[in-house]
């Protein structure tokens, strides 16, 4: 369970876009401990454990759906940030885009492409044939090239000034 600790992070902020990846995680890793009779051995911990997270994630989101607080704070908050380098507003870019893309995609790209699962092991996360997750995966690829216009490989890193005052 530790070693996925990074990944269920990282699956955990694509999903959510917040800072709240650090207690999803500890939430997925209690309820899993909680329910550690329920996981049959000799089968994927890494699909459990992120099908915990997923289901936790969408019945937060359910309830914060609900909570008129929570409306009115995510319209009150600023998402602009000065960046500090090319990397970072790249990264922010990123991020965005994967927002901009359904849920089914998105998961399905962050589970194959980040988190390094198989297609198979995606789909038992997913609860869907690796197929579709295949489809989905392809779909993602297409939207985030065309959402970060990343046909022309110039576009991303330092522009020629900069690299000129470096050399």
């Amino acid at each position: 369970m530790l070693q996925l600790i990074p990944a269920l992070r990282a699956f955990a902020v694509s999903l959510t876009g917040s800072t709240d990846a650090d207690d999803l995680v500890q939430e997925t890793l209690v309820r899993a401990m909680a329910h550690i009779e329920t996981f049959e051995p000799g089968t994927n911990m890494d699909a459990w454990l992120f099908t915990i997270l997923r289901n936790l994630v969408f019945s937060q989101g359910r309830k914060k759906r609900r909570d008129a607080a929570y409306r009115a704070t995510c319209c009150q908050q600023s998402w602009k940030t000065h960046p500090e380098q090319h990397g970072k507003i790249e990264l922010m870019q990123m991020r965005d885009a994967l927002m901009r893309l359904p849920v089914e995609q998105r998961e399905a790209i962050i589970l194959v492409g980040a988190s390094g699962l198989s297609y198979e092991e995606a789909a038992e996360v997913i609860d869907c044939a690796a197929g579709t997750v295949k489809s989905r995966v392809s779909r993602a690829r297409e939207r985030l090239t065309k959402l970060m216009d990343a046909s022309n490989a110039d576009r991303f890193g330092p522009d020629r000034q900069e690299l000129a005052v470096v050399a």
